[in-house]
């Protein structure tokens, strides 16, 4: 499938491993010296890493990565050497995707790669220890346990809303004034330059935001100018950063308050926003809110 993914340039990376804690999906190490994906399954292009290398040696291209195809991923991992192919091995294993693992095997005995342990990393397990309790490991893996982004994984709520629904029974519905003050909302498709974001407190949300908490508009929203995006999901991230950019720098907005929900892919709606005030050469205080998928606010701070 044609995707879009990132490339690290070999020749420009120094390995000094500033990416790695920024990449949601692990899915960066370094190795050898160098910084490396180790596996195309678990990069989703969002690009997080990015403005955390001083050497401007990782970028997002589109390229045919075929996601599902682990001798395929294999076929590229190898040519790094067997350091590459274990971390490789560990982080499937960390995934459970237990079913990859049987297919790298495969690939390693078939190719004849020499995975014997002797001079390995010392805090890399040894690739063929992994397999001898595959079989039970696999029938003991429940199957939404598979993909290990907290941001997909399925939670039901319904039990706690049961309580509160019970608690406030007898209370008379009472209809509850929006705080929004402008339309539309989506970043996309706002102007940075209308007249409602000149000199305005402006709030950056998740898309999610608003609906996970209850009280977004009166804690969040009153008062201030609203844009809303998805860093996962959303495409063209690049004029997202634009129109942050022209928000500081044109409309000389006053504060930014970036609303982010607590799953790992939010990350990057406080990275554009770094960029963008970095872009624009002017400072404005910046606030991250992390919201809890149940509403509740986990962190607040000045960044």
């Amino acid at each position: 499938m044609l995707r879009k993914i990132i490339k690290i340039d070999e020749e420009k990376c120094n390995g000094c491993g500033l990416c790695i804690p920024n990449c949601h999906e692990g899915a960066l190490q370094v190795i050898d010296g160098k910084a490396r994906l180790i596996n195309d399954l678990f990069c989703d292009g969002l690009g997080a890493c990015l403005g955390h290398c001083p050497e401007a040696a990782i970028e997002i291209i589109e390229r045919e990565a075929e996601a599902y195809s682990e001798t395929l991923v294999m076929e590229q991992i190898a040519k790094h050497g067997r350091n590459t192919i274990l971390a490789h091995l560990e982080h499937l294993r960390d995934h459970k995707e237990y079913e990859l693992l049987k297919e790298a095997a495969v690939y390693i005995k078939n190719n004849g790669i020499d995975m014997s342990p002797e001079s390995l990393t010392p805090n890399i397990i040894p690739a063929m220890a992994i397999y001898p309790n595959l079989q039970q490991a696999i029938k003991e893996t429940k199957p939404d346990s598979v993909c290990g982004c907290s941001g997909s994984k399925p939670m039901d709520f319904r039990i706690d809303m049961e309580k509160v629904e019970a608690s406030v029974a007898d209370t008379s519905p009472v209809a509850v004034p929006s705080e929004l003050r402008q339309w539309p909302v989506q970043l996309h498709l706002l102007n940075p330059q209308a007249s409602y974001f000149k000199n305005a407190d402006v709030v950056l949300a998740a898309d999610c935001a608003a609906f996970a908490m209850g009280d977004f508009h009166d804690k969040y929203l009153k008062g201030k100018t609203l844009a809303i995006a998805c860093p996962k999901l959303d495409s063209n991230k690049e004029s997202y950063v634009e129109k942050l950019t022209s928000m500081v720098s044109d409309a000389k907005i006053n504060t930014l308050t970036v609303v982010m929900m607590e799953v790992p892919c939010c990350g990057g709606l406080l990275q554009m926003v770094k960029i963008a005030v970095q872009n624009a050469g002017r400072t404005i205080p910046i606030k991250k809110a992390i919201i809890g998928v149940q509403g509740n606010v986990l962190t607040e701070d000045w960044v």
